[in-house]
């Protein structure tokens, strides 16, 4: 796995951790960089470990989750159908599209069109394949509104 998606891994397992522990959001990712991230790859993947995650970006998205919490999950609520409320998502899911959004909120972050490739590879990883169709219907649509001059340059409008 690459770095860059690792990190996406880790961070979705550390929003998990913040919302089902109540930890403070510091306090899940120094436990994440000295004892989650790292190690060699047969054997970190079977210990809970994510290894070769890139360190810097892991931090940068559960920061700005933490931060940007309430916005996040308006943007994820507003997408979403009327009788199918945030909190009825599975709480991994939840996470995901909270990482995702928090990403598509960086200014320096990666093309909405790359968050929403790995995060659909972050889907794969932990549902079937009909969460990922939800992942992308959600991140894309709100990829449209958060950053619209990247979708209008492309002419795909």
């Amino acid at each position: 796995m690459r770095p860059r998606t690792a990190a996406r891994v880790a961070a979705t397992q550390a929003l998990f951790q913040i919302e089902q522990g109540g930890a403070d959001p510091r306090t899940v990712i120094a436990e994440f960089l000295a004892h989650r991230l790292g190690g060699e790859a047969a054997e970190a993947w079977a210990e809970g470990r994510v290894p070769s995650a890139d360190a810097e970006l892991f931090s940068a998205i559960v920061t700005a989750a933490s931060r940007e919490g309430g916005r996040i999950d308006r943007e994820i609520a507003s997408t979403l159908p009327h009788d199918w409320p945030l909190a009825r998502l599975d709480a991994v899911l939840r996470a995901l599209l909270r990482a995702a959004v928090a990403e598509l909120l960086m200014a320096e972050g990666a093309p909405a069109r790359v968050v929403i490739s790995e995060y659909l590879d972050v889907a794969h990883v932990f549902f079937a394949k009909d969460t990922s169709k939800l992942v992308n219907g959600v991140l894309d649509r709100i990829a449209h509104r958060l950053r619209p001059a990247e979708f209008e340059t492309s002419g795909n409008g």
